[in-house]
């Protein structure tokens, strides 16, 4: 018997290490194209191990989004007459007792990047070890793994730009089939918990549909229309031009190359049906596909970067001569928290974020630089809010988003660059129709007020919402405040 360990890898297609674990229960290990054939190991035992040092991280959607994820991934194995078996606690003493349950000789899973799961992993092989059963980690959960892509020294970027070519230049893996039924374990596994016995609550928010067959279906209606329209239309909030897989790549419930080969299927449809297999250089749906594959790159950087400095999760990335002196106002950060700053876009941001577990891109850029240049409160604030509300938190993509905003990341933006939420919001929102749907207090005002809603007199500000806040700051006067708060930590006279 051999027990693969699921992790972040929720799903049975396009799964590396359990194709492994199946071909190699046939002797077929050569059919994954990773390994020649060997004799047969036997069937797979597919597992899930809560975790407490993992859940000690964790929020109310991404528990939800997990435990439904779990529920479909169970019934994916049931219907091929296995089962998914669960076990909670620490995986260096459950997974050596369920080897011993099962007389496993064999553990695989799927490799995390981020610096606990490192350390996680390398204690599980030396339990492993101990027990004598062998143990196989596995490249899955991006393209191209650490340490792949470097620059001409093999040193690992700090910047996109290079990174972007080379991965977007570089070959990508076909997905991988999911394992036949005969090559899983006639087990039964118990129930799963609920979200009370985790420890955890039901969230408010509405956490997306989860499992592979939702994933997918979000990438099929993503790649039929929004794949075209996303260079031009992916900062506008509500032009639904955004793919919505974040949450579902977080968790796993669907692979990346299946993702990538569907960005390509796209690409190909516009050369087949429109210039008979001559793709037309000057095509923007071209430049949209490639717009969102530079994104699927992203998150590759971002992994890279926590795989080669997992510091970055608690520390700046980017040095400055002396430590940056943040105000951290309790009052301020709450009125941010609770989308209480009288700075339309950014309420409505951070309404969204507590009323679906999910913000959009442009929006999460609007309002991380409101709390850091505004505000001048540390950016650790914002990601630890953003990791207990978020469905789709993950640590390399999160953090390299707030270190961008906050000026201390990697290829991150200049401090000098301050987003004046005003005007984001009438650049990216000019109808009000995203404000408008998330902070109903300002419904009936019309899109000009709106937009204007620093400059209004406290009676004007009155006549048209009574209800919503005035600005809590004054951008003009923060802006400065930011430019000499940086320009003191990096040394300038």
């Amino acid at each position: 018997m051999q027990i693969h360990w699921h992790r972040q890898d929720l799903r049975a297609a396009d799964n590396r290490a359990l194709a492994r674990a199946a071909a190699a229960a046939t002797g077929d290990a050569a059919s994954t194209g990773d390994a020649d054939g060997a004799a047969p190991r036997g069937a797979v035992i597919p597992v899930f191990v809560f975790d407490d040092d993992v859940l000690e991280h964790a929020g109310n959607p991404r528990v939800r989004y997990m435990l439904d994820s779990l529920s479909a991934l169970r019934s994916w194995y049931r219907e091929r007459g296995s089962d998914l078996v669960v076990a909670s606690g620490d995986p260096t003493e459950v997974l050596p007792e369920l080897a011993a349950t099962y007389d496993a000789d064999r553990v695989v899973w799927n490799r995390d990047y981020s610096g606990l799961a490192r350390e996680r992993d390398a204690a599980v092989r030396r339990a492993l070890n101990e027990h004598d059963v062998e143990r196989e980690s596995f490249h899955d959960d991006i393209i191209h793994p650490p340490g792949s892509i470097t620059t001409n020294d093999g040193d690992p970027y700090s910047v996109f730009t290079y990174f972007g070519r080379k991965w977007q230049a570089r070959e990508k893996p076909d997905p991988i089939s999911p394992p036949r039924a005969e090559t899983l374990a006639d087990v039964s596994g118990d129930d799963l918990p609920t979200i009370d016995e985790l420890g955890f609550e039901d969230p408010d928010a509405d956490v997306p549909e989860a499992g592979t067959e939702p994933a997918r279906e979000r990438l099929e209606a993503f790649c039929a229309d929004g794949i075209y329209r996303y260079e031009d239309d992916r900062d506008y909030p509500t032009r639904d031009s955004v793919s919505r897989l974040s949450v579902d790549l977080k968790f796993g419930t669907i692979g990346i190359r299946e993702v990538h080969a569907a960005t390509e299927s796209a690409r190909e449809r516009i050369v087949d049906v429109e210039t008979n297999g001559d793709a037309d250089p000057d095509d923007e749906r071209i430049d949209s596909i490639e717009e969102f594959q530079s994104q699927l790159a992203w998150r590759e950087f971002y992994t890279h970067v926590l795989f080669f400095n997992p510091n970055v999760v608690t520390g700046n990335y980017r040095e400055y001569e002396h430590d940056i002196e943040w105000r951290n106002d309790p009052e301020e950060l709450q009125a941010w928290k609770d989308g209480e700053t009288g700075y339309p876009i950014v309420d409505a941001g951070m309404r969204q974020l507590k009323s679906e577990a999910y913000m959009h891109n442009r929006v999460r850029m609007i309002v991380a630089s409101f709390l850091t240049k505004d505000l001048l409160i540390d950016w650790r604030e914002g990601y630890a809010h953003f990791r207990e509300y978020l469905a789709d938190h993950d640590t390399a993509n999160d953090n390299g988003g707030w270190q961008w905003a906050a000026s201390t990341g990697t290829d991150a933006q200049p401090y000098f660059r301050i987003f004046n939420p005003m005007t984001q919001g009438e650049r990216y929102d000019s109808d009000a129709e995203y404000i408008k749907t998330h902070v109903p207090e300002l419904r009936d005002a019309e899109a000009d007020l709106i937009h204007e809603w620093d400059d209004l007199t406290p009676t004007q500000r009155h006549g048209v919402a009574p209800d919503y806040p005035a600005p809590i700051v004054d951008h003009s006067e923060r802006r400065e405040a930011a430019l000499s708060m940086f320009e003191a930590a990096r040394g300038d006279d």
